[in-house]
């Protein structure tokens, strides 16, 4: 079987439900931009040599799959859906990071190829943020999908500085 439709040649596409929307709607962009973070992410963990990092960003994209699912519901899907522990393990790995490295100020952001990569995927992700805050006052968006989308960028910054401090080059404005 081809991945060729020819089904979005008109400027359609399908959401989980079947429905029939334009590819420019606001839940196909919010769904749209966290594939894109996704796709950066996986690109970080190629520069990215800390493992334990590398197994945090490769479970963080498999989340992001579940969040792409609620958003490309119209619906709240009874599976595939962000859950309390998974924000809540976010929000412990941004204390984790943070123990470890001591913010005085402002940062000079993207001083190693990796600590760049993971700014990127943070800009990304607010980025994505917006579009699902966007989208959440015209339909109802599960209130876990923005905690969730929120407290990775937190971890994404955090754990920029926290490569730039391993490698000597946390830098302050």
């Amino acid at each position: 079987m081809s991945i060729t439709t020819k089904a979005g040649d008109t400027g359609l596409t399908s959401l989980f439900s079947g429905e029939r929307v334009p590819k420019d709607d606001l839940r196909v962009d919010a769904y749209g931009t966290v594939d894109e973070l996704d796709s950066h992410l996986a690109d970080a963990c190629h520069y990215i040599e800390d493992e334990q990092m590398q197994g945090i960003l490769r479970d963080v994209q498999t989340q992001l799959g579940q969040v792409m699912a609620v958003l490309a519901c119209t619906d709240k899907p009874a599976s595939n859906h962000i859950n309390e522990a998974e924000v809540q393990k976010l929000t412990e790995l941004v204390h984790h990071y943070e123990a470890l490295v001591p913010i005085k100020g402002l940062v000079v952001i993207g001083t190693t190829k990796a600590s760049a990569k993971l700014d990127i995927c943070r800009t990304i992700t607010r980025r994505a943020e917006r579009v699902i805050i966007h989208l959440n006052h015209k339909a109802q968006v599960d209130a876990l999908v923005l905690q969730f989308i929120n407290r990775l960028s937190d971890l994404l910054f955090i754990m920029a500085r926290y490569v730039e401090m391993q490698a000597g080059s946390l830098k302050y404005k």
